[in-house]
């Protein structure tokens, strides 16, 4: 069977509003959005989709003709830039940075990603539901294990490649070196500060005593020219 564009984006519609089912904190935030609608145009490929919130969940339309006046927020983005909203930066920076365009009520970006994106599901009592009780707790403690497993290795990955990049392989200096350069160039600095102030006096000392020296010259050779000759007989 073709799958059209219209049954995707029903078929993420019916998973997205399954997901905010589950979601304890999800109800509260929906009566907050409840009734809002937000229009997202994105660039590259162009698809303009309307998000429509109400108790239930969210309505999901393409809005390929729909006019700005009837959605409360409208924002265009690329895909980048959709990638970098969702994994947190602010909407200011982004606006900031020329990557966003955003008319409307801005707070209903922020709303949207933390509904979306700050989901807390009870998986273990989903797959309770499919594979029973005890079944489903061993798979989730085993998930568990294998995430705490997982954050563990990779700190001491990065402890290992830290110790050998700035320690053994002095392939970066290490923050203690940072910390001596740092010193190192700033009594350079005031070393050079130094030098250049007595520089600028010698300097001045040279002018003045070459200036000193044209003006005496001056005045002896006006003197000279101003000498009285041989009076006349």
């Amino acid at each position: 069977m073709l799958v059209t564009p219209a049954l995707l984006l029903a078929g993420c519609e019916r998973t997205l509003n399954a997901l905010l089912a589950r979601d304890p904190a999800a109800p509260a935030r929906l009566e907050a959005l409840a009734g809002n609608r937000l229009l997202i145009r994105l660039e590259q490929p162009h698809l303009q989709l309307l998000l429509h919130f109400h108790r239930g969940g969210i309505d999901l339309r393409r809005a390929e003709a729909l006019d700005e006046a009837d959605a409360d927020a409208v924002v265009e983005l690329t895909p980048e830039t959709l990638s970098e909203w969702i994994s947190g930066t602010s909407v200011e920076r982004l606006m900031f940075e020329g990557k966003l365009s955003v008319r409307g009520r801005t707070y209903l970006l922020e709303s949207t990603r933390e509904l979306l994106t700050d989901l807390d599901i009870d998986w273990e009592s989903e797959l309770a539901r499919w594979l029973g009780a005890t079944p489903a707790h061993s798979l989730a403690e085993g998930l568990r294990r294998a995430g705490r497993w997982g954050l563990r290795a990779k700190d001491e990955l990065m402890a290992d490649v830290s110790e050998y990049v700035f320690e053994e392989a002095r392939l970066l200096p290490g923050r203690q070196q940072r910390d001596v350069l740092r010193d190192h160039l700033t009594e350079l600095e005031v070393a050079t500060d130094r030098l250049e102030a007595r520089l600028k006096r010698l300097h001045r000392r040279i002018t003045q005593q070459h200036t000193a020296a044209q003006q005496n010259s001056e005045a002896q050779q006006n003197s000279t020219t101003e000498s009285p000759g041989d009076t006349p007989t």
